[in-house]
């Protein structure tokens, strides 16, 4: 009697997608570039499986490059983070910036 096996639909079927390099828990510092207009950006608050809203074609990009936080690049901010244009902040309801797994 042959063994038995684990089917492969169920296997995959566990496991989340997965959209972006970093898959910590974590905030992360992310680079981002739209190919429909090539806009760069790069944020502090990148998440894992989570993207962010191109400013000029409105469509949600997922960073092509992760690394962990290091402590100084998340209290730096040039810029305001725009809770409408990032996909954790959506799923929260409030700034991910705030959000401490």
């Amino acid at each position: 009697m042959p063994p038995k096996t684990r089917s492969k639909t169920r296997q995959t079927e566990s496991r989340p997608e997965v959209k972006t390099p970093y898959q910590g828990k974590k905030r992360a510092f992310g680079e981002f570039k739209c190919q429909p207009c090539r806009q760069t950006w790069s944020s502090a608050n990148s998440w894992a499986n989570m993207g962010q809203q191109c400013k000029k074609c409105k469509i949600n990009v997922y960073p092509h490059k992760q690394s962990p936080l290091k402590p100084t690049e998340g209290e730096y901010n040039r810029e305001r983070h725009n809770i409408n244009l990032c996909e954790m902040c959506k799923k929260l309801r409030y700034s991910c910036k705030e959000y401490n797994p």
